[in-house]
């Protein structure tokens, strides 16, 4: 699948490496950095998805995304990500990928463009089912380049893990590094978190945006296999 991901908002939270451990497929356990596992509030938008190398699918192609994810690691060092949820407003491509065991929900979501008379840049999300809802906003600050590495590990994700039919899938993703900046949090209401399980209190400790970038998924490979 050919996609482009752009107008990325990220925000982070520190986690107990053992809260983070109980949502890990068989086979692959929390990536820690600074001795907390991390939980991520993103919001993009999909555009000119595709199968392959062909042209992006009319209508289909293009939506609003907002993700809850956790990091995960296999024995070899193999880094992914592991998704608790992803909140989409294509009822078709939410349909497609929970057949294919992606958390996919159904839900309105907006994207929030800055402007001049509002700078602030984020999405927001009401589930048509059980009601979660989230409402996040930041201005990114593009002359301050975020290259530390708590950022890198937590955006440089080149694959994800999950289950599919009682075993562990690893999907290879390719995508050159994010063009990534730093932000200031101006807009902060979530229920996606709990919704998933997990607790967080007071500001995320990182905030970052990026405009974007082109990416593939390769071929999934069954750990152990």
């Amino acid at each position: 699948m050919d996609q482009r991901w752009t107008d990325a908002v990220f925000l982070h939270w520190r986690i107990p490496a053992v809260a983070a451990a109980a949502f890990m497929p068989p086979g692959v356990v929390p990536d820690e950095f600074d001795g907390s596992a991390w939980v991520g509030l993103i919001g993009f938008r999909m555009q000119q998805a595709g199968i392959g190398r062909g042209p992006a699918v009319p209508f289909f192609g293009d939506f609003n995304e907002i993700n809850v994810r956790l990091y995960s690691r296999e024995p070899d060092g193999t880094r992914g990500v592991v998704f608790l949820s992803l909140d989409a407003d294509r009822l078709a491509v939410v349909l497609a990928a929970r057949a294919a065991g992606i958390p996919y929900v159904w839900s309105h979501a907006h994207f929030r463009r800055g402007g001049p008379g509002d700078p602030s840049t984020g999405y927001s999300v009401r589930r048509f089912q059980h009601g979660a809802t989230s409402d996040f906003a930041v201005v990114p600050v593009l002359d301050d380049i975020a290259a530390d590495p708590l950022s890198i590990h937590l955006t440089a994700r080149f694959g994800l893990h999950s289950r599919f039919r009682g075993r562990t899938l690893y999907i290879p993703n390719t995508h050159t590094a994010w063009p990534l900046y730093r932000a200031e949090l101006t807009v902060l209401e979530d229920g996606l978190i709990s919704a998933a399980g997990l607790e967080v209190s007071g500001p995320p400790e990182s905030v970052l945006y990026s405009p974007g970038v082109r990416t593939q998924f390769g071929r999934p490979r069954v750990l152990g296999a």
